[in-house]
C-alpha cells in the first residue's frame, strides 16, 4: 500500500473513532466560538492537562472574559485564579500583555490573520493556528505534542520541531481531513497512543503504525 493510501485510511478510521463532536474543551469552544476565549484557553493548557485547562478557563471567565478586563485586572488576581494550571506567574503575564496588545492593536478584536496573531508576544505558531481553526473555522493544523509525535511514530514525517511537522504535514494531508487533524490527534494521543507506553494492543490503526522509536508498548 502507498504512503498516501495508508494516510488516507488511518485518517479515515481515526476520524470515526473520534468525531469532531467529542468532549475536549476546544471542541466545546467550537460550538460558540469565541475567538478570545480559545486564545486565552490554549494560552492556559500550556503544559498542562485538558481537564485542567477547562475547569481554570471556566473560573478565569466568569471573572473576565474581555480583553478589557483581564488586561485591567490586577496581575496577582490573575495569578490566583489561574493557579493550578501551572506556571501560573507566567501565564498572568502572558494574558495581560495579549490582552493589551488586542486593545491597543487591534481594536479589541482578535485577529484572523495568521501573520497578524504571530505579531504578539506569547503567541507562537500552535496558538495562532488553534485560534484560525476552532474560533474562525479555516482548515489549518495546529501541531502540539501529539500532532509532533504521532506523526513521527507512524512513520508518516521526520522531524525535530513542531514547525517543521507543521510544514510536512501540510503536504501530505488531505484538505478535507485538515480542519480536523488536531482535535482527532489530540484524542487519540491521550487515549491510545501516548508518549510512553502506547496501547498498541487495542490501536485501531496498529497495523499500518511501524512504532518507530516505540521502546515499550501495551
Amino acid at each position: 500500500m502507498k504512503k498516501s493510501e495508508k494516510i488516507k485510511k488511518v485518517l479515515e478510521i481515526l476520524n470515526k473513532k473520534y468525531p469532531s463532536h467529542s468532549q475536549t474543551t476546544l471542541n466545546r469552544m467550537r460550538k460558540k466560538p469565541n475567538a478570545f476565549k480559545v486564545l486565552i484557553a490554549c494560552l492556559l493548557s500550556l503544559r498542562a492537562r485538558d481537564e485542567n485547562t477547562e475547569k481554570v478557563s471556566k473560573q478565569l471567565f466568569k471573572v473576565a472574559s474581555t480583553p478589557k478586563a483581564i488586561a485591567s485586572m490586577p496581575t496577582k488576581k490573575i495569578e490566583k485564579l489561574i493557579y493550578s494550571s501551572g506556571h501560573y506567574k507566567k501565564k498572568a503575564q502572558a494574558l495581560k500583555h495579549v490582552s493589551k496588545e488586542i486593545i491597543k492593536r487591534f481594536k479589541g478584536k482578535v485577529p484572523n490573520s495568521r501573520e497578524k496573531l504571530l505579531s504578539i508576544k506569547h503567541i507562537g505558531p500552535k496558538t495562532a493556528n488553534i485560534v484560525l481553526a476552532f474560533a474562525y473555522g479555516e482548515c489549518v493544523i495546529p501541531v502540539d505534542t501529539h500532532c509532533h509525535r504521532i506523526p513521527n511514530r507512524l512513520g508518516w514525517v521526520k522531524t525535530k520541531l513542531a514547525e517543521k511537522t507543521e510544514h510536512e504535514l501540510n503536504k501530505i494531508i488531505p484538505e478535507k481531513h485538515k480542519c480536523e487533524f488536531n482535535a482527532v490527534f489530540v484524542q487519540f494521543g491521550r487515549d491510545i497512543c501516548q508518549p510512553i507506553s502506547p496501547w498498541c494492543s487495542k490501536c485501531p490503526i496498529s497495523k499500518f503504525c511501524p512504532r518507530l522509536n516505540v521502546t515499550r508498548s501495551r
